[in-house]
């Protein structure tokens, strides 16, 4: 289906994955949110919905993160169901409906873009504090909820979660279980796990932190288990948006002068650097239990993520992900393999995304696990060849996720 054509479809979006491919080989977004304006109509009560949405997504892309929210809830308002593209041209073996949360793309599971090529029908219905779930819904096999953990979803996941107690039809990643994934509860989830290190996180507020930099309360008593040097981010922050390493009080004090904030989350900071100087970051998803590589980081900075770990610049770095990736079954998920297990029966969700490491001991440095963590294959294929078939098996394992849950196969 050429651009022109999905532009010019009002009964589909033309949807995050297609998008997102635009915006990463460089194309210029700015026409084509034109258009959408142009297809949305100036009319409130006759605007296009699906051209509205995807002018959220346009926008968002394009960094104007606070019109593309207010696009999204004129959307929302119009219409609550919306249709997905697959590039697959076979008939769908799966029908899906996901359960979405209003917000950017760190709201929800990015679902399109773990399904984009494959034979699955996928529609998303959006659940807001003050819209419930339609009625009419779409025919499906199975629901899945994407709506992701923070605070402000709490109230929304516990709405879902009475919404579909008694669904009549599989649920998978159940919101209660979802709810329980913050990231000061992470680390008390996954407490006690052999061979799992994940530094305790605590949410605490400016005041407390302020008497730090003054010295009348210390870090160690604050935090339990250790001290400077220490990671702080604002609460329900996401994509190291105001994520630093702070080494003393001094620093602290720098760091709230210039956050408006008034509650963060603080724990000890772990050097996880390998024997050449280099930290090396992995993200795994569990898909019924079973661990699967999506994209390994390496970088000479701690905070790594993928974009600015400089791997499209290093044939050499590449060369060591590709590596990383044939040999996983074999080492990495090997090695873990008890540690992956307990997580999986913690956390309790059928898909979960693992952010981790290793210490200098071995053990595995979970930084995150979430519902919703980015996973994909738009890399361009020429500079990450090994990625496909990586990201294939992904796939697929999700697709057989939805086949076992819909008892077909």
């Amino acid at each position: 289906m050429t651009m022109s054509d999905r532009l010019n479809k009002n009964e589909q979006l033309i949807g995050l994955a297609y998008l997102m491919r635009m915006a990463t080989s460089g194309a210029d977004l700015g026409p084509l949110g034109t258009a959408l304006i142009a297809r949305a109509g100036a009319d409130p009560r006759t605007a296009d919905a699906y051209a509205l949405m995807d002018l959220s997504t346009v926008l968002q892309l394009r960094g104007n993160r606070e019109l593309a929210l207010e696009m999204q809830f004129q959307a929302v308002s119009l219409q609550q169901v919306y249709s997905v593209p697959s590039r697959d041209t076979q008939p769908a073996c799966i029908r899906l409906l996901a359960v979405m949360g209003p917000g950017d793309l760190m709201a929800n599971s990015p679902l399109e873009l773990l399904l984009e090529e494959l034979d699955v029908e996928l529609n998303l219905v959006y659940v807001t504090p003050e819209l419930d779930l339609p009625l009419d819904l779409p025919p499906h096999d199975v629901l899945f909820i994407a709506v992701a953990e923070s605070r402000q979803n709490l109230p929304l996941l516990e709405k879902i979660r009475q919404a579909v107690e008694h669904w009549p039809c599989p649920v998978l990643n159940r919101p209660e279980r979802i709810a329980r994934l913050a990231r000061d509860q992470n680390s008390v989830l996954l407490s006690g796990i052999s061979g799992v290190e994940m530094p305790g996180t605590l949410i605490i507020n400016r005041e407390a932190l302020q008497r730090i930099t003054e010295g009348a309360l210390l870090m160690s008593c604050v935090l339990g288990d250790g001290d400077f040097p220490v990671i702080v981010r604002p609460v329900d922050s996401h994509a190291g948006k105001g994520l630093e390493r702070l080494d003393d009080a001094a620093a602290l004090g720098g760091y709230l002068d210039l956050m408006a904030q008034d509650e963060f989350y603080v724990s000890r900071f772990v050097d996880y650097r390998s024997a050449d100087g280099q930290y090396r970051k992995y993200r795994i998803v569990l898909i019924e239990g079973a661990p699967y590589v999506c994209h390994m980081g390496i970088s000479d900075h701690w905070m790594i993520h993928y974009l600015n770990a400089g791997m499209a610049e290093s044939a050499e770095k590449r060369a060591e992900e590709a590596r990383f990736m044939a040999q996983f079954d074999d080492e990495f998920a090997l090695r873990h393999r008890e540690a992956f297990r307990a997580i999986n029966e913690r956390a309790g969700l059928d898909y979960l995304g693992v952010d981790c490491a290793e210490t200098a001991e071995g053990r595995l440095l979970i930084f995150e696990i979430d519902s919703c963590m980015i996973v994909h294959a738009i890399d361009p294929v020429d500079v990450f060849p090994y990625k496909q078939p990586q990201m294939r098996k992904v796939f697929a394992a999700f697709r057989r996720m939805l086949l076992h849950a819909a008892g077909k196969n």
